[in-house]
């Protein structure tokens, strides 16, 4: 495969029941972190996909307590955290991004909803107007 797998971590590859705090993460979630050591055994190119690594801007459109916002401007130390995460479940610190491009092939997330290409029709054939 061509290209890299985009994983989002908050409620895919980790646990997420609601917001804790800026540096938790939940546990990871059995069956992605199967999935995703399968990729990278594989030599699949594997990057986490969050918003966490937005410097904030989510946060600041959304109205959240700019206390909170502030805490997310510190792209690099999130990253670190989020990295450090995957070195001890995945045995690898993995690329983390909040930004797609060309090159991303597949995107695995807990809000998706996949539309076939051209059409604007859900893939899974529920399509709700």
């Amino acid at each position: 495969m061509d290209g890299w797998i985009a994983v989002d971590l908050d409620g895919t590859l980790a646990e997420y029941h609601g917001w804790v705090n800026t540096f938790h993460i939940g546990e990871p979630v059995p069956l992605m972190l199967k999935r995703v050591k399968g990729w990278l055994a594989a030599g699949h190119d594997v990057r986490i996909f969050t918003a966490r690594v937005d410097g904030g801007l989510t946060g600041e459109a959304m109205g959240v307590d700019a206390e909170i916002v502030q805490r997310y401007k510190d792209i690099a130390a999130i990253t670190m955290m989020i990295q450090d995460w995957t070195e001890k479940h995945l045995g690898k610190r993995l690329p983390v991004t909040c930004k797609k491009d060309y090159g991303m092939v597949e995107l695995w997330d807990d809000r998706c909803v996949q539309v076939i290409p051209n059409t604007g029709k859900r893939a899974d054939g529920r399509d709700n107007a």
